[in-house]
């Protein structure tokens, strides 16, 4: 594979000669003109011996770059991408430090499902980065398979409040604004990091795990009913997946309506829309909240993988709807079968296509390949599955191999065989349901 194809399913993004251990951020942003002032310095190691690197970075305009380790020659930064030119080759596992100063106006970015990346609300800002839309906001190696910890710091003006991956460390003034210091110790994929800015007020979330509920004052009455499970959810999560795999756990509900809601380490975020008891809500609620384990904590190193974080997520959901004495899992999964059935039969769950990442139909097959493979095994079996994988795997990236894997582990290699072939297989490399 080419280096500046690190996945056939997002072409021109990220660069397999290198990793990056670590992005400190540092980050000016006016809300009233959608104004950013930033520093990226990246922590980076070779892979391969190169005497190039190129960065991810879209619609904003670099004004320095500097490199500690290495000697720079020039760089220049094209169409999204900011490549260095080093003055000789570097040996694989040379580790150096690039910073660049950058500026403008962030944006959203095009991708394969759509637009992604930094979006304006009517006041304040939202990132959602899924699956492409790092680059809008920070300089980045932006490939699902390169985590890195993260440290963001925001100032902005004092009436705003700053979310953003991790634990918040430090808010202090800086003249008429304020500072806010975000860091996360657990490596996480370039998508998965996030910043939501707005007038927002906190309460506490009720939960075994620690959270926040950030929302705007005029929700706080449905943003508590709407969260009111989430001590519960969690609990049963952890009972079902594994530990959390976080310090914390915030969720932020934005004062505008979004289409939907969206998962980053550590946090998801909902629009005003989403604020309500009813199950289409509480559902999306539960699917956030389990991308945590599936997704966040365990990321597809390849997005032909996907249903790896949405079948997972899905059947969460699922999960959650029988523990609260709604439909039970047998009976969403019988009614999604027959959904299924009526639609196009031709897409293969383990690659569906760049086209197809978030076709409704991955989550969906995606949760009942889990049933099926429920059924198959019983539950004390499927569920020492889906914690082993998860423990086995923590913070790392996966692909649908390391899941029979782990099924091998519980069954053993004949049973884990054997569940490939009647179970697996049919439903992730046939297009027939």
């Amino acid at each position: 594979m080419r280096p500046d194809v690190a996945d056939p399913y997002l072409v021109g993004h990220g660069d397999l000669r290198y990793s990056v251990s670590h992005y400190d951020l540092d980050l000016t942003y006016d809300p009233a003109g959608n104004h950013l002032q930033a520093r990226a310095v990246l922590d980076i190691r070779t892979l391969a011996e190169t005497a190039q690197l190129v960065l991810d970075l879209h619609g904003l305009k670099v004004l320095r770059v500097s490199v500690a380790g290495a000697v720079l020659n020039r760089w220049i930064h094209q169409k999204s991408r900011l490549t260095l030119r080093l003055g000789g080759p570097l040996a694989a596992g040379s580790t150096l430090v690039v910073s660049v100063d950058y500026k403008g106006s962030p944006g959203t970015m095009p991708g394969p499902d759509g637009r992604a990346g930094w979006e304006e609300l009517d006041d304040g800002v939202i990132v959602a980065a899924q699956p492409h839309g790092a680059p809008t906001w920070f300089p980045c190696n932006d490939r699902a398979a390169d985590k890195a910890r993260y440290r963001i710091g925001v100032t902005t003006r004092t009436a705003y409040t700053v979310v953003a991956n991790g634990v918040l460390t430090g808010r202090r003034p800086v003249g008429r604004r304020q500072r806010w210091t975000y860091v996360l110790d657990d490596p996480v994929s370039p998508y998965l990091a996030t910043l939501q800015i707005g007038r927002y007020v906190v309460t506490q979330l009720d939960s075994v795990v620690p959270g926040r509920l950030i929302h705007p004052a005029r929700l706080q009455d449905a943003v508590t009913s709407a969260f009111a499970d989430h001590g519960r959810m969690m609990a049963f999560f952890v009972d079902c997946f594994g530990p959390y795999p976080y310090a914390s756990y915030d969720v932020v509900v934005t004062d505008d309506a979004l289409e939907i809601p969206l998962e980053s380490a550590t946090l998801s975020t909902f629009g005003s829309n989403h604020a309500t008891r009813d199950w289409e809500n509480q559902r999306l609620i539960a699917h956030e909240l389990a991308h945590q384990w599936f997704g966040n904590c365990l990321t597809a190193a390849q997005w032909r993988d996907i249903w790896l974080h949405e079948g997972f997520a899905c059947y969460a959901e699922w999960l959650w709807s029988q523990e609260v004495g709604l439909d039970s899992t047998q009976e969403q999964a019988a009614r999604h079968h027959q959904g299924l059935a009526a639609q196009s039969q031709d897409l293969l769950l383990c690659d569906p296509g760049p086209k197809n990442m978030f076709d409704d139909r991955v989550y969906k097959r995606g949760a009942l390949t889990l049933h099926a493979l429920r059924g198959a095994i019983g539950d004390e079996a499927f569920f020492a599955v889906l914690r082993g994988f998860v423990a086995d795997h923590r913070h790392r990236v996966v692909s649908t191999s390391d899941l029979e894997k782990a099924i091998c582990r519980v069954l053993g290699p004949t049973g884990g065989e054997q569940v490939r072939r009647t179970v697996l297989d049919p439903w992730l490399r046939s297009p027939a349901l």
